[in-house]
Order: structure tokens, then sequence, then C-alpha cells
């Protein structure tokens, strides 16, 4: 009986000491919604890919998927009906997306290595569409939209 109690600890402990060392490269997701009707999804794949999203106001949607290591997906919106996508493939890349007002639309895909796209759109109904491929490749926008 002691033998198999000895067994079943030790297997314990080497269960929780595999567990303590999974958040160094584990994937994060963090989700911050004020208002109504807002929703937010995605999906990782690989390690240490993280996922931030804010939004503020009512039926903004955004979606982020990461396949890879160490990417960045930073998505805020604030206002009314926005949508906003980021799609990363590779390790290293950098994608965000910030929104205020109403109707915008932006997709930002990156395919590689250590790609930086960043955005903000201001106003009514602005559409963006920003795709990345190869690596160490720089984009940005601005958009004041009536």
């Amino acid at each position: 009986m002691i033998r198999i109690s000895l067994v079943k600890t030790t297997l314990a402990a080497a269960a929780l000491s595999l567990c303590a060392a999974l958040p160094a490269a584990a994937n994060d997701v963090r989700i911050d919604q004020y208002g109504w009707g807002n929703s937010a999804g995605g999906a990782q794949n690989g390690w240490s890919n993280r996922i931030r999203v804010h939004q503020g106001g009512s039926w903004n949607g955004a979606t982020a998927q990461q396949y890879g290591a160490r990417n960045l997906s930073a998505i805020g919106q604030e206002g009314w009906r926005n949508s906003a996508a980021t799609y990363q493939t590779g390790s290293r890349n950098a994608a965000g997306i910030g929104q205020f007002g109403s109707n915008h639309t932006a997709i930002l895909t990156q395919d590689g290595n250590g790609n930086i796209a960043a955005g903000v759109q201001v106003g009514n109904g602005c559409a963006a569409d920003v795709a990345q491929g190869g690596n160490g490749n720089v984009a940005a926008f601005v958009q004041s939209c009536p």
C-alpha cells in the first residue's frame, strides 16, 4: 500500500513540474470588452504567441489567428460596428489595429518572420487591408474617413 502511494505521489509531482514549465512557452490571450454585443475570438498554434483585444462600444468584432512563435496581435476598438482581424503565420510578427468611430473594417495578414503592421482609423466607414509576405517588412496606415 505504501509503495502505491509513493508511486502516485511521484507521478503527481512529475505532472505538476511539467505544468509549471508550460507558461514559459505557452500562448496567451487577453480580452477586455465593455458595452453591448461585442465579440472576440481566434486561434493559436505554436508557442509564446500573444493576443490582446480591447473593445468598447457596441457590436464590434475581433478575430486573431496565430501559427508559429512569438507573434503579437493587438486590437483596440472604440465605437460601433467595427470589425478587425489579424492573421499571422511565422515568427516574431507584430500586428496592431486601433479603430475609433463606427463601421470600420481592418484586416492585417502576415506570412513570414519579423514583420510589423500598424493601423488607426478615425471617423466612419474606413477600410484597410494590409498583407505582408516575407521577412522584415514594416507597414503603417492612418486614415480619417468622414
